[in-house]
């Protein structure tokens, strides 16, 4: 296991949560994958090792992982929430062709965020920042 998902699960632990398997897998998977998966994907990939576990219970899950602040819901046009345990400042570039997200650093946009606020009047508290394109195995076929 690694550092990380240990990490994670003490901090869970320390605010009283019970560490099951399901949720000790759920975390790991969404941890060790980084791929955005959906709640489906996470239940797929989780049904044959966990084969009595629910749908609703990868959900709720991460309904919980959520509200702990370590994991983000990402909601974009095909209406399929898709979940990262990587809850760093990043943001995301998004294949147009086949919806795989990948993450990618860039130096801060308080730029950007001080702008919108003095044009505005506005208060920003968040920032999304999505990139659209077409990614190499896609371009490749």
């Amino acid at each position: 296991m690694s550092t990380r998902v240990q990490h994670a699960l003490e901090q869970l632990k320390a605010t009283g949560v019970r560490i099951t398997p399901q949720r000790h897998a759920i975390l790991a998977y969404l941890m060790e994958s980084m791929n955005h998966p959906t709640a489906d994907e996470i239940y797929r990939a989780l049904e044959p090792k966990f084969p009595s576990m629910s749908v609703a219970t990868v959900y709720n899950n991460l309904k919980m992982f959520m509200e702990a602040g370590m994991v983000h819901e990402l909601t974009y046009g095909d209406n399929s929430s898709r979940f990262d345990a990587n809850v760093s400042d990043h943001f995301h570039v998004i294949c147009e062709k086949c919806g795989k997200i990948e993450d990618f650093m860039y130096p801060s946009l308080k730029d950007v965020e001080h702008t919108a606020e003095q044009s505005t009047g506005f208060k920003v508290k968040d920032l999304r920042m999505e990139l659209y394109g077409i990614c190499s195995s896609c371009k490749e076929q």
